[in-house]
């Protein structure tokens, strides 16, 4: 077996992993990472989220994710304006394709793929080795970016898995009592606190309208067929708004409904349990989304089949599976929640919700009054469960003509276990509740947290130190100043990482965390902001809805006489569209999206 050795490990693919990867061999650490599958990203691309939500805003396209949406722009000529769920949807090989190019691109870097971590070797309270299918690798610092923190269990570290009550942190919305749904086996070592349950999964797959007078293939009767389970998948919702949802170019849609859909979370301690019974539950799970998507294409007509060819079919599970059906499904489930560590910090809900009267969540800070921000997120707390709904405290305002999350931070002690010397974690395994993982699991934020967790692990090893040895203040100057991809770790909506200040801003906000505003709007002077090159003229009627609701009807061209409404991700846009008067003539120049009715506004 191979013997390798590294200054920073990172076992684990998926987003976080792969941010953390990157940034530890851009900062000059000799780095591994290890994967489970054939393509990076996990959530963004092996597990067919191509959809990502939160930290849509201009002012919080910082790090890493904010190169990756450029890039996305880069090379897929036909946009990413094509859902309404998210401003941004894109083909998972394209995602799968700028991950690969980066960590190629890196000579610190050595990607494994296809190995699965199968033991860890301790020395006191410091991991030395972890052991694969086909090597053994020693390292200074170890990551665990995998999906559902498996070395965390290998390893033997304390962490939690399924719901707190709420006399645990007195959560609002955390239940007074768990009921039986919330249940399912009492924890065992090194489970420290917490129930069973947790978000559900789901097997995200990629469909396509093959064209009017066309005939898609048949989608064969899966072995489990449970078509009655989605009867009222889309009641509230026509055919278009259904398949608008996830839309993507060349008439494709990611399918990952939400109502009465493909999320499955049916006895789920078993993805915690033996390989055979994560095997089991990954079984499940594909087939009944093969069952969600029999029964559209059912409902919808033979117009509508699988996107074969979207995902690789070599190096995953099969489960005796068509390839061609097999190759429009994810490598792998898409997993809300994992494993979570006990860690020196526990973000809570109170530490995502908007501050009273505010819009934005106080920011974190340690014994010595330091804000020790690493990441920021905005998304609004969202759970998913089939049997149940989870009423949650409303963390959401208009802003830029609609709804969005109001912002929080990451602190960097929710990635440092509480007693294991030489590990960060860089998933949605990092130290945090229950309730609070709605808002902290989404794909940018994980991009952050696993970004600030590789350049910990760099800087650790430049200094020779462990990872809670590491002044909060040094990683943030790094992350602040990288020079590929610098990353904001003060969430502020009308500082853009483009403004001349964006710096300044950033550090005084460290260094005055009391002055930080509850709005969330520093004093720096406007930017202007000028169309990007894809931008289109258009010449209408403006109205004002009601506050942050606007529409704009329009008098030339191919659509004149429609309604629009009009949003924008741009602050300066946000602060001219408040104050224009109502009904006024305009012409602007932005982008159409067909799937949410929206004129994207990039310029007045």
């Amino acid at each position: 077996m191979n013997q390798l050795q590294a200054d920073v490990l990172v076992v684990g693919g998926g987003t976080g992993g792969t941010a953390a990867a990157l940034q530890a061999a851009r900062r000059g650490a000799k780095t591994i990472l290890v994967s489970q599958w054939p393509m990076l990203g996990g959530m963004l691309t092996s597990a067919g989220v191509v959809a990502p939500d939160g930290n849509e805003l201009a002012a919080f396209q910082t790090g890493i994710w904010g190169a990756f949406l450029r890039e996305l722009n880069h090379r897929q000529p036909q946009g990413l304006d094509n859902a309404w769920v998210s401003f941004f949807t894109y083909h998972p090989q394209i995602g799968a394709n700028i991950f690969a190019d980066w960590v190629k691109a890196e000579p610190n870097l050595l990607w494994i793929p296809e190995q699965e971590p199968l033991e860890v070797i301790k020395q006191g309270n410091k991991i030395t080795e972890v052991r694969f299918n086909s090597c053994t690798i020693h390292a200074k610092i170890i990551l665990d970016g995998t999906e559902l923190g498996d070395l965390l269990e290998l390893a033997e570290i304390p962490y939690r898995w399924g719901w707190e009550p709420k006399d645990q942190w007195q959560e609002p919305s955390a239940p007074i009592e768990l009921s039986t749904l919330m249940k399912t086996t009492p924890p065992k070592p090194p489970v420290h606190g917490g129930f069973g349950g947790v978000q559900a999964p789901t097997w995200v797959f990629i469909m396509q309208d093959f064209g009017e007078g066309n005939i898609a293939p048949e989608i064969d009767i899966p072995p489990i067929n449970t078509p009655e389970l989605f009867t009222n998948a889309w009641q509230n919702y026509d055919i278009e708004s259904f398949l608008n949802y996830g839309r993507l170019p060349d008439n494709k849609f990611m399918i990952n409904w939400p109502i009465q859909g493909n999320d499955y979370d049916q006895n789920l301690d078993r993805l915690i349990g033996s390989n055979s019974e994560r095997l089991q539950f990954w079984q499940e799970s594909f087939y009944h989304s093969l069952s969600f998507a029999r029964f559209i294409q059912i409902k919808l007509g033979r117009r509508y089949g699988l996107a074969t060819g979207t995902f690789p079919i070599e190096n995953r599970p099969n489960f005796n599976i068509n390839p061609d059906i097999l190759s429009a499904f994810a490598l792998h489930p898409y997993y809300r929640e994992s494993r979570r560590i006990e860690g020196l910090k526990t973000i809570i809900e109170q530490d995502i919700l908007p501050i009273e009267n505010g819009y934005t969540a106080p920011l974190p800070l340690n014994e010595a009054g330091e804000c020790e921000a690493i990441a920021i997120g905005n998304y609004a707390n969202d759970h998913h469960y089939t049997q149940f709904q989870l009423t949650l405290q409303p963390k959401s305002l208009r802003w830029g003509g609609r709804w969005t999350g109001t912002p929080f931070t990451i602190p960097y002690r929710a990635s440092i276990p509480i007693n294991t010397d030489n590990l960060l974690v860089c998933e949605k395994n990092i130290c945090v509740s229950h309730i609070a993982n709605g808002a902290t699991r989404l794909q940018p934020v994980v991009l952050g947290i696993g970004q600030a967790a590789g350049m910990a692990a760099a800087l650790c090893i430049e200094q020779g130190i462990q990872p809670q040895e590491l002044s909060v203040r040094t990683l943030q100057n790094a992350l602040l100043t990288d020079i590929i991809a610098p990353q904001a770790v003060i969430p502020l909506f009308n500082l853009p990482p483009d403004h001349p200040d964006w710096l300044h801003w950033q550090y005084y906000y460290l260094e005055h965390p009391e002055l930080y505003p509850i709005d969330g709007n520093c004093p720096a002077s406007s930017n202007p902001r000028y169309p990007a090159k894809n931008s289109h003229a258009f010449e209408g009627i403006f109205q004002r809805q009601s506050h942050q609701d606007y529409r704009f009807t329009l008098t030339q061209g191919q659509f004149t006489g429609q309604t629009w409404k009009l949003v924008t991700l741009y602050p300066e846009i946000n602060e001219q569209l408040q104050n224009i008067p109502t009904p006024s003539f305009l012409k602007v120049f932005g982008r159409l999206n067909f799937s949410g009715n929206w004129l994207i506004l990039e310029g007045l």
